[in-house]
């Protein structure tokens, strides 16, 4: 009688452990192409292309990104080129270093963080920064367009 009990508790804990799904670029990997993921990322390598998820993006403070973000939020710690769009907080921390156009709903930058480029904080602005947004083989691609109305 208590074994069966025991038996059902220890299934039943199973189930219900919490998975984690964060993928990590690690220090000294190189990709070039596109990243599309559910769950959170971590870039502490190199990536040329868009990366794109609905989760969270981190980029270390020895990951580079050459192309486009697009996430629900992001820390940055390295280097990106190229336009990100996040639907709710960025944040620039350390020496983070990014050239090319922000669109997010809150935006936060240490002293110590560059940006060159231009922030767009409106609903309408990031309404428009969707509508650019095209999908190519079912991925994200930000537009020429996008980037000259922008």
């Amino acid at each position: 009688m208590f074994s069966n009990n025991n038996r059902n508790a220890r299934s039943e804990s199973k189930s219900v452990m919490p998975t984690s799904n964060v993928n990590i670029i690690g220090s000294g990997t190189s990709i070039q192409g596109d990243i599309v993921c559910e769950g959170d990322i971590r870039i502490d390598g190199q990536v040329n292309g868009l990366v794109s998820t609905k989760a969270k993006i981190v980029v270390g403070p020895e990951g580079e990104i050459i192309g486009d973000l697009v996430c629900q939020s992001a820390d940055i710690l390295g280097k990106v080129t190229g336009i990100i769009k996040v639907e709710d907080l960025l944040f620039l921390k350390g020496n983070a270093l990014v050239k090319g156009d922000l669109y997010t709903a809150h935006f936060e930058m240490e002293p110590t963080a560059k940006f060159n480029g231009r922030c767009y904080m409106e609903p309408e602005e990031v309404a428009a920064a969707n509508a650019n947004l095209k999908e190519k083989n079912g991925r994200p691609v930000f537009t020429e367009e996008a980037t000259e109305e922008a």
